[in-house]
């Protein structure tokens, strides 16, 4: 009869093992893999508030590892998405909920740089917008550094693997 030693700590092991690979090596791969991407992304954008907002989230759904590059919520992620994906011609207008019952002009005075004034010159009640063309930094960013970005994500796995095992701490996931 053959007798195996060790049986119970093997089970344990390769029980344990998944989650390891997930928590020590794939979230952290990810991370360092979207570092070279969001990098890519920061000196892409053109605007200073945009490049300051890019940020990398990573997260596990489903046992997958997911890795987002995105602008941080408020102006930034507007100014991002103006610049990404350009915008319409359109009019612009001083909104009636804004005015507080004011008169225009009397809003440019107060304010000194309020909206509808350019060039230092009152333009009316309404100004026509061009529209801008669309300068994308996101999709670029990644299909320019994807090969680099695996690489990156691939020495980051060799070096939390030493000797066979695993080493290292688990990566925290981040917040959505």
């Amino acid at each position: 009869m053959v007798t195996v030693r060790g049986k119970a700590h093997l089970d344990r092991y390769l029980d344990q093992l998944p989650q390891d690979i997930e928590t020590k090596l794939l979230r952290g791969a990810g991370r360092a893999g979207g570092e070279i991407v969001a990098d890519e992304a920061r000196e892409r954008a053109l605007a200073n508030e945009v490049r300051d907002a890019v940020v990398l989230r990573s997260s596990s759904r489903d046992g997958r590892i997911v890795v987002k590059i995105t602008v941080r919520q408020g102006w930034s992620y507007s100014l991002g998405v103006w610049q990404e994906w350009g915008t319409e011609p359109h009019f612009i207008r001083v909104a009636e909920d804004q005015r507080q019952g004011r008169s225009i002009g009397r809003i440019n005075k107060l304010a000194k740089a309020g909206s509808l004034v350019i060039g230092g010159k009152f333009v009316g009640e309404t100004v026509y917008h061009p529209g801008a063309r669309p300068s994308p930094f996101l999709r670029p960013a990644l299909d320019i550094r994807a090969a680099d970005a695996i690489k990156a994500a691939q020495a980051y796995i060799n070096s939390r693997i030493v000797g066979g095992k695993i080493v290292g701490a688990d990566e925290p996931e981040d917040a959505p």
